[in-house]
């Protein structure tokens, strides 16, 4: 079979959506509400299911047939993969959350992606981030799209809107990972595992942040999905809920993993090292958001002075201050892999 018959898409978009509660701040002003079929129903417009979910105290999180999605009270994350449509969910997802939570007002928004490997292959809509831009400014008002990294090469893209801010603390931490080693990646096939619990454990996941409730799942004949629910030690768990996912895609000509944590932490980088250490990429891209109230706002520093990590190189490296946040975009090859390249998309 030709590699291009096997060919799937692992870089996800991710779409992220903070609702401003209506004045009364009614117990019907709660995501949490909105139900599972409810929500199956909004994903029919992204071409993707719900596996399996587990409940925190803050959270749903919810493992999808093509990545995860979290629900807190005010907060909805969805990250899909594959050829997925999620930007086609955004107006019904705005409608539904009116409709059954009473919350009209879109604080904050962020829709962010990696350029894909094969752009030809999605949806309309989603082949180019321009177009992605103009079905985002349809439906938002001072909206401001930025694209990071090389233009022919490995780069970001993000779309935010120019908002008076968030109302408590937050922070995210993205990995995206390419040119895996085969040995790891083989770790996540049906042919070496015999469960996901077993790849979990094997491939060292289980240890990345211990005392979390881990929702894995492995799938036929390869790839894996999981998320996890946890308290972070330090500050304890905030009012949207904490969590970690990662989704590998293990294909060696496509080989992919992602991971994604809101854990507030001052300094990522044993994190980030354990990380590396795992899935052993031959090149990543890194982001980190923070805004002024969070555990991270320095987090940024450190990146910044760190100019290598593990046996990894930083090729370059961008800090963005806005008016609420201030993200990091960094992006590290090993020292053999300087030279690649990868086709701009």
């Amino acid at each position: 079979m030709a590699e291009h018959d096997t060919f799937f898409e692992g870089i996800e978009k991710l779409l992220e959506v903070w609702f401003l509660p209506p004045p009364d701040n009614s117990k019907q002003a709660d995501l949490r509400n909105i139900s599972r079929t409810e929500w199956e129903n909004l994903l029919k417009y992204v071409h993707c299911e719900i596996i399996s979910e587990k409940q925190g105290q803050y959270m749903t999180a919810y493992v999808l047939s093509e990545s995860s999605m979290f629900i807190s009270k005010r907060r909805f994350i969805l990250k899909t993969c594959g050829r997925t449509t999620l930007l086609h969910a955004v107006k019904p997802l705005l409608q539904l959350v009116s409709e059954r939570c009473g919350m009209n007002v879109v604080e904050d928004i962020f829709y962010s992606r990696k350029n894909f490997q094969r752009p030809e292959l999605q949806d309309t809509i989603h082949q180019s981030f321009e177009q992605e831009v103009a079905l985002l400014d349809q439906m938002f008002e001072n909206g401001a799209a930025y694209a990071l990294g090389r233009l022919n090469g490995d780069c970001w893209y993000m779309y935010t809107i120019d908002s008076s801010g968030m109302i408590e603390a937050d922070q995210t931490l993205e990995l995206l990972m390419q040119d895996l080693d085969p040995n790891v990646m083989d770790i996540f096939t049906k042919d070496v595992s015999v469960s996901a619990k077993h790849a979990t454990e094997v491939s060292g996941i289980s240890d990345i942040l211990p005392g979390c409730v881990i929702d894995d799942f492995l799938f036929d004949p390869c790839g894996y999905s999981m998320n996890g629910l946890l308290k972070d030690s330090s500050v304890g768990e905030v009012q949207s809920g904490s969590y970690f996912t990662i989704h590998v895609t293990p294909e060696p000509h496509c080989s992919y993993v992602s991971f994604e944590t809101n854990i507030a932490q001052d300094n990522y980088q044993v994190l980030i090292k354990k990380l590396l250490n795992i899935f052993r990429p031959g090149r990543f891209l890194m982001t980190l958001f923070a805004d002024k109230d969070s555990v991270a706002r320095d987090a940024h520093k450190q990146l910044m002075q760190g100019k290598c990590l593990n046996q990894y190189e930083r090729s370059h490296h961008q800090i963005c201050i806005f008016k609420n946040f201030n993200l990091t975009y960094a992006h590290y090859v090993k020292p053999y892999d300087k030279v690649a390249a990868t086709p701009p998309n």
